[in-house]
């Protein structure tokens, strides 16, 4: 085997051709490569691969490199809708009742749900940030541009969308109100709860507001978040498509408690105006995230975080 095919096999297993010959030219591996034929080419080629892969993270080391969990595993009864849990009642009956097994079987196996929902959380467009109060902070008109993008996406993506509910903020109704003319069959629904507002005092810390802040808006957007965000019931026989149109607070806050990621950590993420996340709440409470904050439908020129 020539040493151009060998070093490019072995490139190709560290995943990464042009890193290992620029650590291999800069050991000078290769140059005496080059002077070297048959047994000893083989060897500085390993040379080459053991020079990118530093003896810390060696096959043979007895260390363990391993992340350990978070310990806290999965709640499936995150939703408190666990069809075990709301057959409880009917368990402390059959104590009383002599309810069988059998029947309690089949009352959990009745109370299982079997569709999917899955929400569709919009972030609104580009507002005026010079407005004082709620009235005047409408959309720009890059905001409005951002907005029909987005109604243009959802119609794209082709869903049958169910409802569409909205913040009561301007920016947020305006939003929506862009959108729905992309797919004018689908309910619009308006929600006090899904106003902007600062859902939990984020970590790590920051001066950004008082306590009471935090005490008032989070029991507010936790309301939301267990209004909206929770398995499909059992009468339920389809699968749904729900957009709803808020804010970035809350959608951020929305993704850590669905995934059961610390609350607390909502501001380590990033919506752009206009995007697209995509939550999917399977029958078994089981939670995904399809999309957070898809904006690549816009150009680049297009795209802002305010």
């Amino acid at each position: 085997m020539s040493f151009r095919r060998l070093t490019k096999l072995i490139g190709g297993l560290a995943a990464g051709t042009a890193v290992l010959v620029a650590v291999a030219e800069s050991k000078g591996y290769v140059e005496r490569a080059r002077q070297q034929e048959g047994s000893q080419t083989r060897i500085a080629a390993l040379n080459v691969l053991q020079a990118a892969q530093p003896n810390t993270w060696s096959s043979t080391s007895t260390q363990d490199y391993s992340v350990p969990t978070s310990g806290t595993g999965w709640d499936s009864n995150w939703d408190r809708r666990d069809p075990l849990v709301l057959t409880n009642g009917k368990r402390r009956k059959r104590d009383k009742e002599n309810v069988t097994q059998d029947e309690l079987s089949s009352e959990v196996e009745n109370n299982k749900p079997k569709a999917t929902r899955h929400i569709i959380l919009i972030r609104h467009s580009q507002y005026n940030l010079n407005g004082s109060v709620d009235k005047e902070r409408f959309l720009t008109p890059l905001g409005r541009e951002q907005a029909e993008l987005t109604g243009h996406r959802l119609a794209e993506l082709g869903m049958k969308y169910d409802v569409m509910i909205h913040s009561t903020m301007t920016r947020a109704t305006e939003t929506a109100n862009i959108i729905s003319k992309y797919i004018p069959e689908v309910e619009t629904v308006s929600c006090d709860l899904l106003r902007e507002g600062a859902p939990i005092e984020p970590v790590p810390a920051i001066s950004w507001k008082p306590d009471c802040v935090y005490h008032e808006d989070g029991a507010r957007i936790e309301a939301a978040f267990r209004r909206y965000i929770h398995r499909a019931d059992v009468k339920q026989t389809e699968d749904s498509y729900e957009i709803i149109v808020c804010h970035a607070n809350v959608i951020r806050y929305f993704i850590c408690r669905a995934l059961q990621f610390p609350p607390e950590g909502w501001l380590r993420l990033g919506l752009n105006n206009g995007s697209i996340t995509w939550l999917t709440i399977r029958p078994s409470g089981r939670v995904g995230l399809r999309m957070m904050g898809d904006s690549g439908f816009m150009p680049p020129n297009k795209l802002t975080r305010t």
